[in-house]
């Protein structure tokens, strides 16, 4: 092979991972053009977040808004399948890692999917509104096709344990503060509020905005996309099973399954029965 060979199948090999992430040499650490050593002190958690995600480093309201809405989806209790799953993989040998992959697997549409689903909802009623249209009304035309498309469910609304979720409100009043000071726009803020009107209205009882629809609120309004919105949740629930999964093996049970051996589950099979008597194989 030639030395023109030879280089273009270096830079080639060099070429195959490109990332405008992170930048690492010998002794050099470098993110979205930050040095590692000027990050390290003096950048929070949440910023870190941001600017590997978006590639710069977000305001002070920004961070704190993204913060608060990451910190209730850390835990809702070893009921929940994911936490449930971390304690039940620790107590069947798994150590601390296969645990949280086990428990984060199941984060998927049905269980930890409800986040991205309403910001896609939000970003629908968006389009359908315009730049001034009324958000009531657009909400109300997109509740519509879903229903006629045969959705039963509108993400981010009601909840099977919290008739009303508390988690919502303290992250609402933080989102108004920030539209008043201009932080975020305050758009989907008001969406959010649209389709609550509007289920109000079509409902026989409330249907109020759980922690899913206050979270997709601050997500769209901090212009993060859906599939990213879900991510966010992984990360912040991934700190529920890991402090799960490490109570779970300091308890030192073994082999727990989802619930305890002296309550039976319901059998649905047949009635006990006889195997049919085989036939004599002896010759006559």
């Amino acid at each position: 092979m030639s030395e023109r060979d030879d280089a273009g199948l270096l830079r080639k090999a060099s070429e195959w991972w490109s990332t405008s992430i992170i930048d690492i040499h010998p002794g050099k650490i470098a993110i979205r053009g930050y040095p590692i050593e000027q990050l390290i002190g003096n950048v929070r958690f949440p910023d870190m977040i941001w600017l590997m995600l978006r590639g710069d480093l977000p305001t002070r309201m920004q961070s704190e808004l993204l913060e608060a809405a990451m910190v209730p989806g850390v835990d809702h209790g070893p009921h929940a399948p994911s936490i449930a799953i971390s304690r039940m993989a620790v107590s069947c040998g798994l150590p601390v890692n296969g645990a949280m992959a086990s428990a984060v697997n199941v984060l998927d549409d049905v269980h930890g999917g409800a986040g991205q689903q309403c910001m896609e909802m939000y970003l629908e009623i968006d389009a359908e509104a315009g730049a001034e249209g009324d958000l009531q009304r657009a909400a109300e035309a997109v509740l519509q096709r879903r229903r006629e498309a045969g959705t039963k469910i509108v993400p981010g609304f009601g909840h099977r344990f919290h008739p009303i979720d508390p988690r919502t409100e303290p992250l609402f009043a933080l989102v108004d503060r920030a539209v008043a000071a201009g932080a975020v726009s305050g758009r989907f803020a008001a969406i959010g509020r649209a389709v609550e009107t509007v289920l109000r209205n079509m409902k026989s009882r409330p249907i109020p905005m759980n922690i899913d629809g206050i979270t997709a609120v601050v997500f769209c309004e901090l212009g993060f996309a859906p599939e990213l919105g879900r991510g966010l949740f992984v990360l912040a629930r991934s700190v529920g099973i890991l402090a799960h999964a490490w109570e779970q093996k300091q308890q030192g049970a073994r082999i727990k399954g989802p619930m305890p051996k002296e309550i039976d589950y319901t059998y649905t099979g047949l009635a006990p029965r006889d195997l049919p008597a085989k036939p004599d194989p002896s010759p006559r």
